[in-house]
């Protein structure tokens, strides 16, 4: 019987550096030619693991190729790797240390392995990451617009008029890629019955969260990253923070719970009642949120839509 075989693999636009563990090494460029490559070179072992750390959607025509060929490919946190190489004492870092570093993460960590986003979702998330590009540049230009000059305000309003135009027609997109989906199409309308949850959220969970109602609610809010973390030693007991998890998720599933809290019965009531026990009121708003997506994966695992008397034990 084989040793076990661990790859790692660092993605560059222009380049895939491999590491094969317990001892293997070899680079291919990033494009059709090169994964084939990677692919037939692979194929001798098979690998008992693949890791391949997110790199903002370079990596994903190679994990997509990867799976399809039947490896066990995992998409990593890049903050976890980093965190794992200085455990581990390794400081320098070239793409050829970082491919080993991946492999030997993937030998130590085993991590699990969970389906790759379809072409579809793909295509809906580099929509979506496109609409938070455009929000956050109408937010900064608007911010400099506030205190410019005379002569380059007119270039600030046409620029603010043509990202408007541009976020408007992002969101249509958005709309349109939803309604061209029957799966999505369910999913956005059992969400969106429930108050407080709009387009964003439902779009953004789509995209991002493609886990929501195939976990139990303790395992999609440590996904997330809204379930509270000790920080105790000894006898010193310290706060309970949230922290890692996915960042756009819970921007936008902030919002959701602030709207929520206010005009979603179920959440208004369990906010007053957090606020009224002492909780500060944004620990009491995180708190919303996690309980906002419980609710929301159990809708979705359970195919059913909001109803305030089923969600009270939530």
């Amino acid at each position: 019987m084989s040793a076990p075989m661990f790859v790692g693999i660092d993605v560059s636009k222009a380049q895939l550096d491999v590491a094969v563990r317990p001892d293997g090494r070899f680079a291919a460029p990033n494009d059709e030619a090169g994964i084939a490559q990677v692919i037939a070179r692979l194929s001798a072992g098979p690998p008992t693991r693949v890791v391949v750390e997110a790199t903002g959607g370079f990596e994903m025509p190679l994990a997509g190729a990867l799976a399809a060929a039947g490896f066990p490919v995992v998409v990593v946190n890049p903050r976890q790797v980093h965190d794992f190489a200085k455990a581990t004492g390794r400081l320098a870092k070239t793409d050829a240390l970082d491919a080993q570093t991946l492999a030997h993460f993937a030998e130590v960590m085993r991590p699990e392995l969970r389906p790759l986003p379809d072409e579809q979702t793909q295509a809906l998330a580099a929509i979506l990451a496109r609409r938070r590009q455009l929000v956050e540049m109408l937010t900064a230009e608007k911010n400099r617009l506030g205190s410019a000059p005379k002569p380059v305000r007119k270039s600030l309003r046409t620029h603010i008029a043509w990202l408007e135009r541009e976020l408007s027609h992002t969101d249509s997109n958005l709309a349109q890629a939803i309604r061209e989906s029957p799966v999505w199409h369910e999913k956005d309308a059992l969400l969106r019955s429930t108050p407080g949850v709009g387009p964003v959220l439902t779009t953004t969970l789509l995209a991002d969260l493609p886990e929501l109602g195939t976990l139990t609610g303790k395992q999609i809010a440590a996904l997330v990253g809204v379930a509270p973390l000790n920080r105790d030693s000894g006898t010193l007991r310290g706060k309970r923070t949230v922290w890692g998890g996915r960042a756009p998720i819970r921007a936008a599933l902030y919002m959701a719970a602030l709207v929520a809290s206010r005009f979603n019965p179920v959440i208004r009531a369990f906010y007053q009642r957090l606020c009224a026990a002492g909780k500060a009121k944004k620990v009491a708003l995180t708190a919303c949120m996690r309980k906002l997506l419980i609710i929301l994966n159990a809708m979705l695992k359970h195919r059913t839509p909001w109803r305030a008397e089923l969600v009270q034990c939530a």
